[in-house]
């Protein structure tokens, strides 16, 4: 099950001093005194491997069986509202229904200038008003706050059809930097066949998780792209080391929705 799709536990932001050089240096190449840095702190991991542009809220809906379609009339009014704000200056990534996996569920990516952004909008009474057409369908929801990665910038609107899958890891606490070092330079063997259209890590919501997400033609598509990816040099490296700091992995297949700016 995808961690962040499960009842989250109650968060803070992690505040330390900052770290010298010499100790991120060591971390990236996993020395004994680095490993031993599981408390660094969030914000200077945003540094060092954040874009720090944008923010992204990656909103969660649970939705009760036999309301699915009429929750997805009143998501998109609200969602489209929230697009359509000149005041909140919000974009909407994307928006989708899981196809195989967690069912009838509804992932929805917020693409906010900061965070003072995602404060309005969670302070407009004509949102909050909005919402209330959504709330009577939702069994469950959930919420959290990501940076992209600063090698990944998330991809631009574009409609290529077929199928999105959204993999999801909740790393070990500090093992962020090692984690995305190691995945970075693997992450070419994939790009050979197919690239991501974003990759993320938490900041707010359930902390220490990563989230990339991909886009084939069809589910055979992405059985034989990923077998082409294990016969490139690096790959099998990346997978192995990175499963290391891993706790939990998943992986959902998702179809976007009508209104979603990514098809």
């Amino acid at each position: 099950m995808l961690s962040l799709l499960r009842p989250a536990t109650k968060c803070s932001l992690i505040s330390s001093s900052q770290r010298s050089y010499s100790v991120i240096q060591s971390l990236l190449h996993g020395s004994p005194e680095a490993k031993q840095q599981g408390d660094l702190d969030t914000l200077q991991h945003s540094r060092l491997v954040g874009r720090g542009k944008y923010v992204h809220g990656f909103e969660i809906h649970r939705v009760r069986p036999d309301k699915t379609e009429e929750y997805k009339q009143a998501a998109e009014k609200y969602y489209l509202g929230i697009k359509n704000d000149p005041d909140l200056r919000t974009k909407l990534t994307g928006n989708w229904e899981v196809v195989v996996g967690e069912l009838d569920t509804f992932i929805h990516i917020l693409e906010f200038e900061g965070y003072e952004k995602t404060s309005q909008l969670l302070r407009s009474p004509t949102h909050l008003r909005a919402f209330k057409d959504i709330a009577p369908f939702l069994n469950w929801r959930s919420s959290q706050l990501n940076q992209e990665f600063a090698f990944l910038p998330t991809a631009p609107p574009h409609a290529q059809g077929g199928i999105f899958e959204l993999r999801s890891y909740q790393l070990k606490a500090g093992t962020l930097l090692e984690w995305e070092n190691t995945w970075r330079r693997g992450i070419e063997a994939r790009r050979k066949f197919v690239a991501p259209v974003g990759a993320w890590f938490s900041q707010v919501g359930r902390l220490h998780q990563v989230h990339h997400l991909w886009q084939y033609p069809s589910l055979e598509a992405r059985k034989e792209m990923r077998e082409q990816a294990w016969q490139i040099d690096g790959w099998a490296e990346t997978v192995s080391k990175t499963s290391q700091l891993t706790k939990v992995m998943d992986a959902y297949i998702l179809r976007p929705l009508p209104f979603s700016p990514l098809q």
